[in-house]
């Protein structure tokens, strides 16, 4: 009986789960890290200036006006071949018609019809916009209209990579300068992101006198670049 018990106990023992103690590892502390933004900006002489332009005429049927239109559009692009623009750097931005109605129409009556045409054409030569901008505003008399001009650069990505080595620098700069302040030194590039903007010079210009070529002051176009960066100080 006593062999029996003894077995027993045993095997009741044997099933009993064994108790451990675990130990967690101690845990790394978390990092220190930074947010900082830096600015940097780019300028370049524009290579490229963008006219926006185009005619207005009214007549007293649709049909009228209409032919005006083509007429005073067609005047339009024959001038700016005539000044060397290559066909790809025009484009219709805009059709328009509609009715020319007076003041207080209890009747709905209309006085005529008013049609136009907008356009973008992009001069690759500046220096001869002031030539362009003449010769679209003699050869459309009182139907055309200068809208406004604007400046750019054929090579956009150069002038943003100048702009980023200058924004990035500066966010390097303000960590370091944490860093020192916190008695340590600045770590890995946790993460970065940007925001950029380009800003053109642009100015409107009435329309030129005939015979008198419009003088331009194309100025400089900006690159600007922020930079967003998080870094790690030891």
């Amino acid at each position: 009986m006593r062999r029996i018990v003894t077995l027993v106990l045993g095997a009741l023992l044997l099933a009993l789960p064994t108790a451990t103690t675990a130990v967690a590892a101690p845990r790394a502390p978390e990092p220190v890290t930074v947010a900082v933004t830096g600015e940097g900006s780019a300028t370049s002489p524009p290579d490229a200036a963008v006219l926006n332009a185009g005619v207005e005429v009214t007549g007293e049927t649709v049909a009228a006006a209409m032919a005006a239109q083509n007429t005073a559009a067609r005047a339009f692009l024959d001038a700016v071949a005539a000044q060397g623009i290559a066909d790809g750097d025009v484009r219709t931005d805009g059709m328009f018609l509609g009715r020319v109605d007076p003041p207080f129409n209890p009747d709905g009556s209309t006085t005529g019809y008013r049609a136009g045409q907008s356009f973008t054409v992009t001069v690759r030569d500046i220096a001869r916009i002031g030539d362009v901008i003449t010769a679209v505003s003699e050869a459309t008399g009182n139907a055309g209209h200068i809208n406004g001009i604007s400046f750019d650069v054929a090579d956009r990505h150069a002038l943003e990579a100048r702009a980023r080595v200058e924004a990035f620098a500066d966010a390097r700069a303000k960590a370091e300068q944490y860093a020192v302040l916190a008695g340590g030194e600045v770590g890995r590039l946790v993460s970065v992101s940007e925001d950029g903007a380009f800003v053109p010079p642009a100015f409107r210009l009435p329309p030129s006198g005939a015979g008198e070529t419009v003088p331009v002051a194309p100025g400089e176009v900006t690159s600007t670049v922020t930079v967003y960066a998080v870094y790690e100080l030891t």
